[in-house]
């Protein structure tokens, strides 16, 4: 596992040992960067369920203004720490140890785009979907990027949010959710 470009370019990664985490398949991390390669650059980027942190270092090896990561597992919070002393990203990094769900619950600030790759099985996706857009954390024109298996459905989201586009890579899909501007901006706008 390696970093795909930037700063960190070629900078190769530390995985978990066991079953526990799947990290993302090359082939899926080029895709996924393909699609975001303009939404990255002094973006605030939430790296949720972040297990290696291989997403939000590909980020801030991008350019991206600051990464919080977040992980239950203390093994993958240390690993990441390690991955990114690696890197030497560690400036534009905040690392989380706890629960994904608790910590969208008491986010205070706005992300522009939010990683979500919680473990295939759990449901916590689309409960984790469904509160990122209930308690509204993703800035205006926000992106989140859903990792999950090809032949699963992601629920569709209340505005401002709507499902963008579906890919598949394989057995892997990544839905790409939009969120619009806030009313008051467009009518500004008008």
């Amino acid at each position: 596992m390696r970093v795909i470009t930037g700063s960190a370019r070629g900078r190769r990664l530390r995985e978990l040992e066991g079953m526990e985490t799947r990290p993302t398949t090359d082939r899926v991390k080029e895709g996924m960067f393909s699609i975001l390669q303009f939404d990255i650059e002094g973006r605030r980027v939430l790296d949720l369920f972040a297990g290696t942190g291989q997403l939000g270092i590909e980020c801030l090896s991008r350019g991206a203004a600051e990464v919080t990561f977040v992980d239950r597992r203390g093994d993958a919070v240390r690993l990441i720490w390690e991955n990114l002393r690696v890197t030497n990203l560690e400036a534009g990094a905040r690392v989380i140890a706890g629960d994904a769900m608790e910590y969208l619950r008491t986010a205070k600030q706005r992300f522009d785009l939010i990683f979500l790759d919680p473990p295939y099985a759990s449901g916590l996706l689309e409960t984790a979907l469904e509160e990122i857009a209930r308690i509204d954390i993703l800035s205006p024109h926000g992106i989140i990027v859903a990792e999950h298996p090809a032949d699963h459905v992601l629920p569709v989201l209340a505005p401002p949010y709507r499902l963008h586009r579906v890919y598949r890579y394989g057995k892997i899909g990544l839905s790409v959710y939009h969120r619009g501007a806030n009313q008051e901006n467009e009518e500004q706008r008008s």
